[in-house]
């Protein structure tokens, strides 16, 4: 069974940053893709930022690109997401999961506020 406990989120003025982190229980983790998505009220969830299993390769949602960057630490069982010039269109609940998403993965997520 696979556990997803997400943190670092709060409240950032914009153009500050955030790191965020996912700590992910069981020994499987390194067998995994993993990756952060968000969600807005009213809007479907949507893909961040993906990582492979060994950290070497990374893909970024185009609203992003330039601006967050995603990690692992396969020793630790954790993905980050450091989050740098954040906008006020970054305000939402940050999520991750396994790439592709399973269902029954899903956290509690953690809130990002951006305020202007």
């Amino acid at each position: 069974q696979v556990q997803l406990v997400e943190s670092g989120g709060g409240l950032v003025q914009a153009g500050g940053s955030l790191r965020l982190s996912c700590a992910v229980s069981g020994r499987t983790f390194v067998r995994y893709p993993m990756g952060w998505f968000r969600q807005t009220p009213g809007k479907e969830r949507e893909f961040v930022a993906g990582v492979n299993r060994s950290g070497g390769s990374t893909n970024y949602a185009d609203s992003v690109k330039g601006r967050f960057t995603i990690s692992r630490d396969n020793a630790k069982n954790t993905v980050y997401l450091q989050m740098n010039s954040l906008k006020t269109e970054d305000t939402a609940d940050y999520y991750c999961n396994t790439q592709p998403p399973v269902y029954a993965y899903w956290g509690q997520g953690t809130q990002v506020t951006v305020s202007s």
